[in-house]
């Protein structure tokens, strides 16, 4: 048996406008490009946690997760983003907890479209 450890991974991304269709489409491309980096398979996910800036709320994101992504089973849950000045707008976030064998520094945490100055220290291109 494979001894599996709880992991956390981090995902964000920018949302081009407050509609339905373009936090659909950002939740399915950023949900999708951290299943596929990662190799994640929809019985090791334990959870995954949405945030939305607060200039984003025509839609959940968590709804597209279980229509485009697989995410029947999964418990999620949606919430707003700390309202920071400054911050990065339209900015959809995921921390999807896994158990996995990978270790901690071998997650691949996913930003897209202008989101790597979240972390840059954790972005990693693989294209």
């Amino acid at each position: 048996m494979i001894n599996k450890e709880t992991r956390g991974i981090r995902g964000a991304t920018t949302v081009l406008s407050n509609t339905v269709e373009c936090i659909e489409e950002a939740t399915a491309e950023l949900v999708g490009e951290i299943l596929k980096r990662n190799d994640i398979k929809q019985a090791d996910i334990a959870f995954a946690i949405f945030t939305l800036t607060k200039d984003l709320n025509a839609a959940f994101p968590a709804k597209f997760a279980r229509l485009k992504c697989g995410f029947d089973m999964v418990p999620m849950m949606c919430y707003q983003e700390l309202d920071v000045p400054n911050a990065i707008e339209k900015c959809l976030r995921v921390l999807i907890v896994v158990n996995t064998d990978v270790e901690q520094n071998k997650i691949n945490h996913v930003y897209l479209k202008g989101a790597e100055v979240l972390r840059a220290d954790l972005a990693r291109d693989v294209h």
